[in-house]
């Protein structure tokens, strides 16, 4: 057994398929990209991982799992797997790389200033707000991957992930993250200067800089920043001009080293006037997605921000919020304010009824439609006129076969769901079918415009808000 070959491409390829089938596409691009066996033996295997963030993923997340839970059906004997943290080399790999970049490498300051202050972010009158932090943002799985990253990218500016992009409903954090990530590298590095600008803003100078003839200030003046945070990147789509020059500071930022980090209501694949071309960029580095909050997390949020409160409201009512008002954090923290600011006025801890009455018009209030599993099905049956239990089901006449390719291709691409997740929802059907399927429609897309064209009216229709 000592004397065993071990082919280290077929056996990481072995690993990477396991993880691809057990994970969402992004999951699984974001963890295992710029991966590798490097050395192995019988009894040990060291894999080159490109930074110490997935390392220690890997060992806290993956390793039992899907690791070594692999290695051992072809490997009985192995009892060690260590991690070397480094770039990865000129070998082929299952992902698609855009053009390689020269990396400098910045040390982290050592002792990081211990108070944030408001700082003027260029010339703008956009400010980080001191209270958006890593500290009071509370974690739970809607949202631990873009708060991981984002806190990877402020430890090091323009290297672990850049761009970095995430994108989830209103009132869901994106804001907070973003400024997170500025207060943080100000801490750190005092000396970089940080741009938190919306991309409307950005637009209305733009204009203001054409109308007075002042396009080259406007130029330097965000083409010099060490991070550049821009939100609500999805208003970019339908205007030209705007495109076209934010596409010239992204690639003179992004040549350079410096950060970019954008925040965005839908991924960029469904932002349907977005330049093809910057869509492309958005998507090089992480994209990172803050979905709806579980009852738990909606209900850690509240208590957290109880703990300097004056007033203690007993937990059933902080239970009775966190179950009425399930997708907005935002919402769940105006509808606490609301109630703390009642228990002041009249120096009394509210009743239950009491609370039901203040917050009537919130807890009714429809807000934006969150993408469900259940949305993408509705769509694609009255899309193609099918009912779904046909949909489902296991017929396979041409005109229910290729509405339920469309349907897996948009589970996976949309909602970022595991093929064995979408195999579930189809009645149990094998993950390889759901494989074969997703990568058919994708394919097909390339040399398809009608195709293409389908699964854009697709898209708007199931981001268009009611």
């Amino acid at each position: 057994m000592d004397n065993l070959v071990v082919d280290n491409k077929k056996l990481w390829q072995g690993v990477l398929g396991e993880a691809e089938i057990a994970l969402s596409k992004a999951t699984f691009s974001t963890w295992f990209k710029d991966t590798e066996i490097i050395t192995s033996d019988s009894t040990s295997i060291v894999i080159r991982v490109p930074n110490t963030f997935v390392k220690e993923w890997f060992e806290k997340k993956y390793e039992k799992d899907i690791i070594r839970k692999h290695f051992n059906k072809v490997l009985p004997a192995l009892n060690k797997i260590d991690y070397v943290v480094g770039g990865k080399k000129q070998s082929e790999t299952i992902f698609d790389q855009h053009p390689p970049k020269k990396i400098e490498t910045r040390p982290i300051a050592s002792k990081p200033v211990s108070k944030i202050t408001i700082r003027e972010t260029g010339d703008t009158p956009e400010r980080l707000n001191p209270r958006y932090t890593f500290d009071s943002f509370v974690i739970g799985e809607s949202n631990h991957l873009a708060q991981a990253a984002s806190e990877a990218v402020a430890k090091s500016p323009g290297i672990t992930y850049n761009p970095l992009f995430i994108y989830g409903g209103v009132g869901l954090g994106k804001t907070h993250l973003l400024q997170a990530v500025g207060n943080q590298i100000l801490n750190l590095y005092p000396k970089k200067k940080v741009v938190y600008i919306t991309c409307e803003k950005f637009t209305n100078e733009l204009v203001d800089a054409i109308f007075k003839r002042t396009t080259r200030e406007f130029k330097e003046k965000y083409r010099r920043v060490d991070c550049l945070l821009v939100d609500d990147i999805q208003f970019l789509e339908n205007k030209e001009s705007t495109q076209e020059e934010f596409f010239h500071t992204f690639n003179a930022l992004y040549e350079n080293n410096k950060q970019i980090i954008l925040a965005s209501d839908r991924p960029p694949k469904a932002i349907p006037a977005l330049e093809a071309r910057l869509r492309s960029r958005f998507e090089w580095g992480m994209i990172a997605d803050i979905s709806a909050p579980n009852f738990e997390m909606r209900l850690a949020v509240l208590k957290s921000k109880m703990v300097n409160s004056q007033i203690q409201l007993p937990d059933e009512i902080l239970v009775a919020v966190a179950q009425k008002i399930q997708n907005n954090i935002r919402e769940l923290e105006g509808a606490l304010t609301r109630i703390l600011a009642f228990g002041q006025l009249n120096n009394t801890i509210p009743t239950l009824e009491e609370v039901e009455g203040l917050l009537g018009g919130i807890l009714t209030s429809p807000g934006k439609r969150f993408l469900k599993t259940s949305d993408v099905i509705k769509t694609v049956c009255k899309f193609y006129e099918v009912r779904k239990e046909e949909l489902l089901g296991k017929r396979r006449n041409k005109e229910i076969v290729v509405p339920r390719q469309i349907l897996i291709f948009l589970l996976r691409e949309e909602l970022d769901m595991a093929y064995t997740a979408i195999a579930r929802e189809l009645g149990g059907k094998d993950h390889t079918t759901i494989i074969h399927n997703y990568k058919k429609i994708k394919n097909l897309l390339l040399e398809n415009n009608d195709m293409e064209m389908e699964i854009k009216s697709l898209r708007e229709k199931l981001y268009a808000v009611d």
